[in-house]
């Protein structure tokens, strides 16, 4: 018995496809490899979105983000410790594991800049639509069109 849940029918009245619906999805999926580490997306108006990972013991230096054909990237891991600064764990109970997130992103979602605050990595997305792709008004003034 699969315990796995559609989106499907929510979008029932869509006409065409939205690639940002993936996106939730493949959130919603519960897979073994996305478990780690931890994270949220978010809706913040109309066009703004925000990621946000759970990267607790990672430094800016340990992090990498990358934005390739449509598809975010976000990969972590612990750079060699120096020697003057060796630690031997007694108990290590924060995972600072390496690890890579994917996300795929909408026709038009743009990664604004990211932060990293208090064991947070903050992605800030914005939906910039060009006016050739934004909703446009047809008028109707009764008349038919001439078919040649």
């Amino acid at each position: 018995m699969t315990t796995a849940f559609s989106l499907a029918p929510l979008f029932r009245n869509s006409v065409g496809f939205d690639r940002f619906n993936d996106l939730f999805e493949s959130a919603a999926r519960n897979e073994a490899g996305s478990s780690y580490p931890p994270y949220n997306v978010e809706k913040h108006g109309e066009d703004k979105y925000r990621i946000v990972v759970a990267a607790a013991g990672f430094q800016d230096q340990d992090l990498d983000l990358q934005v390739e054909k449509g598809v975010l990237t976000v990969t972590g891991g612990k750079r060699e410790n120096d020697t003057a600064n060796s630690v031997t764990y007694l108990h290590q109970g924060i995972a600072q594991r390496a690890f890579k997130l994917s996300f795929r992103l909408a026709d038009h979602i743009e990664v604004q800049g990211a932060g990293l605050a208090n064991g947070l990595l903050s992605i800030e997305l914005l939906r910039i639509v060009p006016e050739e792709a934004k909703a446009k008004r047809i008028p109707i003034n009764g008349e038919k069109p001439a078919l040649n």
